[in-house]
């Protein structure tokens, strides 16, 4: 099994747990990951390269899910327009890159741990997950879990992953915080703003970015 691995802040959670259900499952020996930025894992998966990923929502419509996702209830600090710099789409990005066009937000796009380090040094920006939710009063998906084949297995880990919270370990904060240059500190307060439960308001929020995705 090949799983595309999106190595944000925003899935070490995930990978973590992953790491830990891998090890204690038939799965671990057929285990493999591919790692990429959104948009190349959106266009791995499309092209069967990759049998399961937290693909882009613009991306997943037509696919295969379990209730897993990348969700912001309010703000999320890692999804920006930065008003002052010229219009520019983020290449990693694909759901982002939408979005502020659904909001009619100008300036150059940022996604992932690079836009987490801009708003913790910054405050001229525009939260889009904010800024969707202040107007439609709704969360925002901006991916899902999505697979090919073997259903069973990835309900397993919906329903496995959902049913503790994911403890991280001191020295895997450090070591995500070496490679991010994102304090352990502001990793944790960050993942505060991280939900991965797709339920009834999350599928509300998807299915409104969906219609005003289609406007455009």
């Amino acid at each position: 099994m090949i799983f595309g691995k999106i190595e944000y802040l925003n899935l070490l959670p995930f990978h973590l747990f992953m790491k830990r259900f891998s090890r204690s499952s038939q799965e671990h020996a057929s285990m493999n990951y591919k790692k990429n930025v959104p948009a190349k894992i959106n266009y791995e998966f499309t092209n069967r390269r990759v049998d399961a990923a937290f693909i882009s929502s613009i991306a997943a419509k037509k696919y295969k899910h379990v209730n897993l996702g990348i969700i912001a209830k309010k703000e999320v600090q890692s999804v920006l327009v930065i008003p002052s710099r010229k219009n520019k789409r983020d290449k990693e990005s694909a759901s982002s890159n939408v979005l502020a066009q659904i909001l009619q937000q100008n300036g150059e796009v940022l996604i992932g741990d690079k836009a987490l380090k801009y708003a913790l040094k910054n405050d001229d920006y525009i939260d889009l997950a904010q800024l969707w939710h202040e107007k439609h009063q709704l969360p925002f998906v901006f991916a899902l879990l999505c697979y090919h084949k073997d259903k069973k297995l990835y309900k397993k880990i919906e329903k496995t992953f959902l049913k503790k919270e994911q403890k991280i370990p001191h020295y895997m904060l450090q070591i995500a915080s070496k490679r991010t240059g994102v304090s352990p500190k502001d990793i944790l307060e960050y993942l505060t703003l991280i939900s991965y439960r797709l339920d009834n308001r999350a599928k509300q929020g998807l299915k409104k970015f969906y219609m005003e995705a289609k406007k455009r």
